[in-house]
């Protein structure tokens, strides 16, 4: 089924976008009792992007893990209720448009039918609690790959919502990578003043509050606005039991702990986005003081540097970048971050040339509007940006290196990609964070020019191609005797 068949449904929760793959035939139910060490990211893999995968009692354990269920881009489309042309517009206009939260108390709040008091005389073990998997090889363990962190700003009290891995090394402890933006801002604030941050990790959110939570916005701007926004109708959400923090009131799983301040434990290693292992360093803890959820909640877990987790990341990320360039430069008619360039790294950029130069611009433009951003390539509007091989040819037939390449030594990149070599130290120490991500960024200006002669860089066209119907057109069931090469009905 494609996105055209149903360009009006809308996921309301979790449940209701499981139900409705399932009726679809993109939901597969696997067999009972799957061990979620490696089994269970194996089978999710293979059926990426083409079925999302429901694991009944994994392990034996009571609660059910589900994966894969927003691995396409034209699902997320589905999910929003638009085309996939409108995916990038509707997700800036959330953006721009936020609807503020509503409140509910904790008896219409499904996240909090059921308690579990971390504090209490009997210690809580997550372990034991939740089905979380260990995923690729060399993890240092099970991960929570799809809890959506939300913190409190401790000056303002105003939300941010993430996703960040977090290793489950203990009953009630769990390790977790913040990279530098605002979750770490509000927890280096906490920390200064010898204060633990409160932190919320939501687990078996919707799609649509997953797709918020990616979204690229200034610090003290809470995504679940943006969710409501999505959804076209305020989100419901409910304070915590141990915080001031408010959390999606019909998600499945909701753990409240504490980022505790100088406090640091070994995470990792851990297969990441780039499809390459992070290094084992020492990580900031959350203590676990209670774990909410539905009566018989969902588990949801991503798979790793997989369709899920690089359209989560990619899709915000390209609407953010879309906005930002078509200030500059009208003329930027479409973007998208290819799965090749692992949804980060590499940009292809669809722009109306109007004068020679501009594209280097774009390119520069590009540069600053994400530090992760390690290749642009623009091309012209005839060339489809979301089809690598049309870019490709675009590269193979209107760039030359020695006049369109565009380099650009020592700017800051991503510090999870490997090849930023500047960062690696001797004998294995971990270089000081100034020093990681260092990284290059190349340009490809694979545009034709402006005037040219003749037909030289007219793409071949045959006309009518377009608007050839091949049902009208083909002979079903039509068979050719081959004796005289006649056809038989």
């Amino acid at each position: 089924m494609n996105n055209t068949e149903l360009p009006n449904h809308k996921a309301r929760d979790l449940r209701h976008w499981l139900a409705h793959l399932e009726a679809s035939g993109r939901l597969a139910v696997i067999r009972e009792g799957v061990p979620l060490r490696h089994t269970l990211a194996a089978i999710a893999k293979r059926l990426d992007g083409r079925q999302a995968a429901f694991f009944p009692r994994p392990d034996g354990h009571d609660i059910p893990v589900v994966s894969g269920f927003v691995a396409r881009r034209a699902w997320i489309a589905e999910a929003m209720g638009v085309e996939q042309a409108d995916l990038l517009g509707a997700f800036r206009r959330a953006v721009d448009h936020p609807l503020p939260w509503r409140e509910v108390d904790a008896a219409g709040a499904p996240c909090q039918q059921v308690v579990h008091d971390f504090g209490g005389p009997s210690p809580g073990d997550l372990h034991a609690l939740l089905p979380i998997p260990t995923h690729s090889e060399h993890d240092n363990g099970p991960y929570i790959t799809a809890g959506l962190v939300i913190a409190r700003n401790p000056v303002t009290g105003v939300q941010n919502v993430s996703i960040n891995r977090i290793q489950v090394h203990g009953p009630d402890r769990m390790a977790i990578l913040m990279l530098p933006r605002h979750l770490l801002a509000f927890y280096k604030a906490a920390e200064e003043q010898g204060q633990a941050l409160d932190v919320a990790v939501v687990i078996g959110a919707d799609p649509l509050t997953l797709l918020a939570s990616q979204a690229i916005t200034p610090i003290d701007f809470d995504e679940l606005e943006i969710a409501g926004a999505l959804h076209g109708a305020p989100l419901p959400v409910v304070k915590c039991r141990t915080s001031e923090i408010r959390v999606p009131a019909n998600a499945e799983i909701v753990i409240e702990g504490k980022l505790l301040p100088k406090v640091r434990e070994p995470e990792g290693p851990f297969g990441e986005f780039p499809k390459y292992y992070s290094a084992r360093e020492n990580r900031e803890v959350i203590a676990v003081g209670a774990v909410t959820h539905r009566r018989q909640p969902i588990f949801h877990t991503i798979v790793p540097a997989e369709m899920e987790h690089l359209l989560l990341g990619s899709i915000p990320r390209e609407a953010t970048m879309l906005a930002h360039l078509q200030r500059s430069f009208p003329n930027v008619l479409d973007v998208h971050l290819s799965v090749g360039g692992v949804g980060r790294y590499h940009l292809f950029v669809k722009f109306r040339k109007q004068r020679e130069g501009e594209p280097r611009n774009v390119i520069l433009g590009a540069f600053g509007a994400h530090y992760d951003i390690k290749q642009v390539t623009i091309v012209d509007e005839d060339v489809d940006v979301h089809d690598p091989q049309q870019v490709e040819w675009a590269v193979a037939t209107r760039f030359q290196a020695d006049r369109d390449l565009i380099v650009i030594a020592g700017a800051q990149g991503s510090a999870l990609d490997p090849s930023t070599t500047i960062g690696q130290m001797p004998d294995g120490e971990v270089a000081p964070p100034h020093l990681q991500g260092i990284s290059a960024k190349m340009g490809l200006d694979a545009t034709k020019p402006v005037a040219y002669h003749g037909h030289i860089f007219t793409k071949v066209a045959i006309p009518g191609e377009r608007e050839i119907d091949l049902d009208r057109e083909i002979v079903r069931g039509a068979t050719i005797d081959w004796n005289d090469a006649a056809v038989r009905p």
